[in-house]
């Protein structure tokens, strides 16, 4: 199983970014697949969620109206649109596999002027 985030950077406030996460060694359409965060000395935080066929969503209270989830079954992949970046929105993104766990490794997002 391997997860390989990318699209990070370093952004304006207000801006965009959009994650992927691409998913192999495993049949990617039979798992619900997430976005969490974490900042240095903090918690990871479920940032947003989405089940198997993509249907069910759900968000962080946080995220809410600015960041969608989003899936391509036929491309193994999981995408994060972020929109209208604040400063707390900087850390390291990771793409989590539901059921047996997994983790990608991370992509920073920074959010500064």
């Amino acid at each position: 199983v391997q997860l390989v985030e990318s699209g990070g950077g370093l952004v304006q406030p207000g801006g965009s970014l959009r994650l992927s996460c691409r998913a192999s060694g495993f049949t990617f359409s039979a798992y619900a697949m997430s976005w969490h965060r974490q900042v240095p000395g903090k918690e990871r935080e479920l940032v947003a969620y989405i089940s198997s066929a993509g249907v069910n969503t759900d968000y962080a209270d946080s995220v809410k109206g600015r960041f969608t989830i989003s899936r391509d079954n036929a491309k193994n992949t999981v995408f994060l649109q972020m929109n209208s970046l604040k400063p707390e929105d900087t850390a390291v993104y990771y793409c989590k596999r539901h059921g047996v766990v997994y983790w990608g490794r991370g992509t920073q997002v920074t959010v500064s002027s």
